[in-house]
């Protein structure tokens, strides 16, 4: 039996060392790091742990709202664990050990769900507020507009790109676009090579 323990952060810039250590002291062999929101199921390291999965395994959380902020992502994922043979336990939450398939399990695992996905919508609508009140305050740029064809130095580029002198990666690192933005370009002038 090999203990999996799984870590999210929300950011890059959170860090992932406390929860680190609170699994490794709870006897995580082997721990398992995304840095990204936890409204996404594309989460890179929680598809390699549950490829990893063997039949005894324990998955090992520090916290269900850190596992998945979604009712449905929850239970979904706590049947793929299932379905290996494994178990998933939380170190907040100690009456979640998914080796319980009681009826109580149950309904705290769908309410604990529940309120992270609660949350997950309260902090996106502060998020909102936040971001009608600065544009009414004019501070809120938004995103950086597009490359567009306007810019000189997209045009040198794409010219580059219609004599096919160089290589789509040459151009995007000499004039500083991204080869999918140059290539986005191209498509829109029609330029072929």
């Amino acid at each position: 039996m090999i203990i999996r323990g799984y870590i999210r952060v929300s950011s890059v810039d959170q860090n992932p060392q406390r929860q680190e250590q609170a699994l490794k002291e709870m006897g995580a062999d082997i721990v398992y790091i995304d840095k990204m929101s936890g409204g996404t199921r594309q989460r890179p390291q929680l598809a390699q742990m549950l490829d990893d999965l063997q039949p005894g395994d324990e998955v090992l959380i520090k916290e269900l709202s850190r596992f998945s902020r979604s009712t449905v992502d929850t239970f979904d994922l706590v049947e793929e664990i299932r379905a290996k043979g494994a178990s998933l336990k939380s170190l907040a939450e100690p009456w979640l050990d998914t080796r319980d398939d009681s009826p109580q399990s149950q309904f705290l695992l769908t309410v604990f769900s529940a309120l992270s996905e609660l949350e997950r919508g309260m902090i996106r609508q502060r998020q909102k507020e936040g971001i009608a009140i600065a544009k009414k305050e004019g501070k809120y740029k938004g995103r950086p507009p597009k490359l567009t064809t306007n810019n000189p130095r997209v045009r040198v580029a794409l010219e580059e790109y219609a004599k096919g002198e160089r290589s789509v990666r040459e151009i995007a690192q000499l004039y500083s676009i991204s080869r999918s933005s140059l290539y986005r370009l191209a498509k829109e002038e029609e330029i072929t090579r």
